[in-house]
Order: structure tokens, then sequence, then C-alpha cells
């Protein structure tokens, strides 16, 4: 394994949330190789307060962590509308828990100990989907009737924010930083006549088609 430099995922974060050291050293050197950057937590409350500033691109999630579950930290996540996928892991071998994950947001779920090149396959195939969610996101503004106001930058932010992209996150997707992100923000808000965020996502969603539509549902 190494890497692999025409690789558009490299140098994405990648967020490990998992109380055994051995599994986080052993992921993040894994991710490192792979050409990922890996952020390792050893609790649920640290990776929740940070997870808004770092914005992965995925989230390795330890079913069981101290003082909580995984399925807590899940709902958090959906409570924060992070739109990172999220791969569940665990040492227990429980079909029902891993059905319940899915339920609750996991996009996939590996028992422990996993193989390396399995792990690796999946945190590929989930930040891909992650990317192309977004891109569809961007995509689905062709039906927006209020297009037409906006520059084509201005557009693609609106995408990604619509789909519940981060500023940093919308600004590593495009390219460009989260200040100017915010700025893009506030240029969209005053051309549609929003009077904040969320008035802003409203009238995108009201005059959209379903790709927009159906990204924004998801992440809820």
């Amino acid at each position: 394994m190494g890497q692999r430099l025409d690789d558009p995922d490299l140098g994405f974060p990648v967020a490990v949330v998992d109380d055994d050291v051995s599994v986080r050293d052993a992921l993040a050197l894994l991710l490192r190789m792979e050409g990922f950057t890996p952020h390792t937590f050893g609790d649920a409350e640290t990776f929740v307060e940070t997870v808004r500033r770092l914005a992965p691109s995925c989230i390795v999630l330890d079913l069981n962590l101290p003082g909580t579950s995984g399925l807590d930290v899940l709902r958090s996540l959906t409570a924060l509308k992070i739109s990172a996928p999220v791969i569940m892991m665990s040492g227990q071998s429980d079909i029902a828990l891993a059905v319940e994950a899915m339920k609750k947001g996991a996009l996939d779920f590996l028992e422990k100990p996993f193989v390396a090149s399995a792990m690796i396959e999946r945190i590929r195939d989930a930040v891909t989907a992650h990317r192309n969610a977004c891109d569809a996101a961007i995509e689905g503004l062709a039906s927006f009737s209020g297009r037409h106001r906006l520059t084509g930058r201005e557009r693609d932010v609106l995408g990604l924010l619509a789909y519940g992209a981060s500023n940093k996150e919308a600004g590593r997707r495009l390219g460009i930083s989260p200040r100017t992100i915010e700025v893009h923000r506030a240029r969209i808000m005053e051309k549609l006549g929003a009077r904040n965020s969320a008035d802003m996502m409203r009238i995108v969603l009201s005059e959209s088609g379903d790709a927009v539509r159906t990204a924004f549902a998801e992440r809820d």
C-alpha cells in the first residue's frame, strides 16, 4: 500500500474515534500510507466538540466508547447535521447492532479485528460517495429558479451548503478558504433576499428540483 498521487481523495481528513490507542495508531498509520490525513480521538466528547471544525470526509467510529455508545455519537452527528459518512466498527459480531447502526445513519459496519485492505476500501468508497453526493447537489441547482442571479462559483458554494457542508468542507472541495466561502455565503443571501442561512436554504429547497431536495433530506 502507498500514496497514489493522482488520487482525488489524497489528503482528505478521516476521523478515527476509538478508546483503544493501538487501534487508533494502527489506523492512523494505515491512513497516512494511503494518502489520507488522519485525526484520532480517544473519547466521544472531544470528537463531537471538534467535528464541525474538522469537517472530516469520513468518520471511523467504534461502537463501544467510554461512558457512551457509538450509536449515541451517531445521534449527535445527525443533530449537528454532519454529512460525512460513518463507518462503524466493533469487536462484537452482532447483526442486530450492525442493523441498528445503519438505521442511525452509519454507512457501513466492520467487525474488529478488521483486515487493513478491507478498511481502506470501505473508507475510499465512503469518501467517493460523499464527494459524488456533493457534486450531485451542485448539479441539482440547474433547476433552481434563482440560479441566474448567482455567479458560477456562488452556485457551487450554494450547492455544497445545501448538502450540509461546513465552510471548511466546502472550501476544501472547491479549493478556496473557509473565509472565502463565508463571503460567498453572504453575497448569495443578499442576492436571494434571504434573512439568514436557514431562510436561504428554504428559498433554495422551495425552488429547486429533486436532486437538491433529496440530498438535503438524506443528510437530515
